[in-house]
């Protein structure tokens, strides 16, 4: 039988939490939720609720064990450290970047991990990449959809996209909330995670896709989350909106959805029928097991199931063999 790799799982240090608690102001606050939990706030809005298996590793391992999942390879998540300013968001990015190698290597057959970046600072940024994949163990990078409001092709961002596939990189793009929730009303209902996050990441990829990032950058290997968000569904008006309209072809010559094949995908999604989508549009090798444990939404067993349930071959490649693939493992 395959491996089981997740490639969409997250924690946090105590420390980093303390610091988020201490400068993450006035965009992230720490308080309790209407259930009364303890939860990360944005702008006054419940952001992540926090459970205590988001810092023991020892319960992860126990999680996994139950599920059947073999190695994960582990992330920050949202908000993880676009806050404060050089000197804070660089301290947060090395304290869950620190704690993630120290558990790697106290589980070294279980655990392996994204490194998260200050990207607002590329001088800063540049640095902990190279601490932490050159000199370190980290097997990838963290990036989420937008950084403190700026597009992922933004030319700031340039001289660590670079760098990212002169390496040859796994990259996750995680969504945070997207610009413009507080014009949408986004806080009414908890509407960020269900609907916010999936316009974040839909609008990242696909304006990556139109700028042309993927023929700049072909080295890299792009894992879009929660199963690619909308695009599977929208790939195809992708297409067509190319074909009819000249701004979505001016910096691109091929269709849409060839580029959104060179991309990849996990599994974070709900039903049987969204992961098949997924697999359909974009191919059997570019969709990977990820389970978002432990988030309150997160469920390692569910989406294993989901999983197990394709057809043999293809289930064997989503459970793990893409991912040995893509990570080298």
């Amino acid at each position: 039988m395959s491996l089981v790799i997740d490639v969409h799982t997250h924690m946090f240090s105590r420390e980093y939490l303390d610091l988020v608690a201490e400068k993450g102001g006035p965009k992230y606050t720490m308080g309790h939720n209407k259930g009364g939990q303890e939860a990360i706030f944005a702008y006054g809005a419940p952001y992540v609720t926090l459970f205590p298996e988001m810092t023991d590793y020892e319960a992860r391992i126990r999680d996994m064990d139950k599920a059947g999942v073999d190695i994960a390879v582990v992330s920050l998540t949202a908000q993880n450290c676009y806050f404060g300013g050089p000197e804070i968001s660089l301290k947060a990015a090395q304290l869950v970047n620190d704690d993630m190698a120290y558990q790697q290597s106290k589980y070294p057959d279980r655990i392996r991990w994204f490194t998260s970046l200050p990207w607002q600072y590329p001088d800063l940024a540049l640095q902990e990449l190279e601490r932490t994949v050159t000199n370190s163990s980290a097997v990838g990078v963290y990036v989420a959809a937008n950084i403190d409001g700026l597009n992922l092709t933004d030319p700031l961002f340039v001289p660590i996209w670079n760098k990212i596939d002169e390496m040859g990189l796994p990259v996750l793009v995680h969504p945070t909330s997207p610009k413009g929730s507080e014009d949408m009303d986004l806080d009414e209902y908890g509407l960020v995670p269900p609907i916010g996050f999936m316009f974040d990441t839909t609008l990242a990829i696909a304006r990556m896709v139109l700028d042309g990032f993927f023929e700049r950058y072909q080295n890299m290997k792009v894992i879009a989350s929660h199963g690619g968000a909308t695009l599977p569904y929208l790939a195809g008006r992708l297409d067509r909106c190319h074909e009819m309209i000249p701004d979505c072809r001016e910096k691109i010559s091929k269709k849409p959805s060839e580029y959104l094949r060179n991309v990849y995908y996990d599994a974070v999604v709900y039903t049987q029928e969204a992961l098949q989508l997924c697999i359909d549009q974009m191919g059997e090798d570019n969709v990977m097991y990820g389970s978002d444990y432990p988030h309150n939404i997160g469920h390692m067993e569910g989406t294993l199931g989901r999983v197990n349930n394709l057809t043999e071959s293809v289930k064997h490649k989503v459970r793990g063999n893409n991912a040995e693939r893509i990570f080298n493992l």
